[in-house]
């Protein structure tokens, strides 16, 4: 459900991590993010291991988290994540910028993706993003998971009618959804409540089997449904 962005204003804090076993990098980070008043660093971690040890006692709103780390690297610590703390918003930093390596981090269930060229309004952009709408998507996650959808040569699955089995109504909603709108945009465009727009988010997944943002993004693509 889509937070209201005002709660900075009666003090709510977004807690993060920085897993990265740079330690000049987090210790950038984290004193850029320290001059924002709605996010706190409130730990960090260098590997894997050490960041699931952590999140045992400490509950973060949102984790950045780094791909190549030693004992347990960034796909290893987000699968277990996802696992074992679903609710937690994952954000990438990573220096691959690879169309593949984003588009499988995407489907393993991470928030956003942002490179380490990244400057601080980026990253506090991605936080705030995945905070309150859940994902960050930026033109580097949408041109990767379009290219890649595009790029294999064997789809794991023609397509069936399935998108005839969407409503006009949803139809819209998944459009809208791929323009990166939230769901209160959303909920105003087409003249109904955020909580009914939740509730059909949920059905176009249900309905096409589909478990992921990301997931109906290149759905969406492959079968063209952005064009209407």
């Amino acid at each position: 459900m889509e937070r209201n962005q005002n709660n900075t204003s009666e003090g709510r804090m977004i807690k993060v991590v920085i897993a990265d076993d740079h330690v000049l990098y987090r210790a950038g980070v984290k004193n850029a993010l320290s001059g924002k008043p709605d996010v706190r660093v409130v730990a960090e971690a260098d590997n894997g291991v050490q960041l699931m040890n952590l999140l045992k006692y400490q509950k973060p709103d949102v984790i950045l988290l780094d791909i190549q780390m030693p004992l347990m690297d960034g796909i290893g610590a987000l699968k277990e994540i996802k696992r074992e703390h679903p609710d937690v918003k994952v954000v990438i930093l990573s220096m691959h910028d690879d169309n593949s390596m984003i588009t499988r981090m995407m489907e393993l269930g991470a928030n956003g993706y942002l490179t380490k060229t990244a400057d601080l309004e980026a990253i506090y952009e991605a936080i705030r993003n995945c905070y309150y709408n859940e994902f960050h998507f930026n033109t580097t996650t949408n041109m990767a998971l379009i290219d890649n959808l595009r790029s294999k040569k064997q789809a794991i699955q023609e397509g069936t009618g399935q998108e005839s089995k969407l409503s006009e109504k949803e139809i819209t909603v998944l459009r809208l959804m791929c323009e990166e709108r939230s769901t209160r945009e959303i909920a105003d465009m087409v003249d109904a409540s955020p909580r009914t727009i939740e509730a059909i988010r949920d059905r176009i997944k249900a309905k096409l089997n589909i478990k992921t943002t990301a997931g109906l993004i290149m759905y969406a693509v492959k079968h063209n449904l952005l064009q209407g």
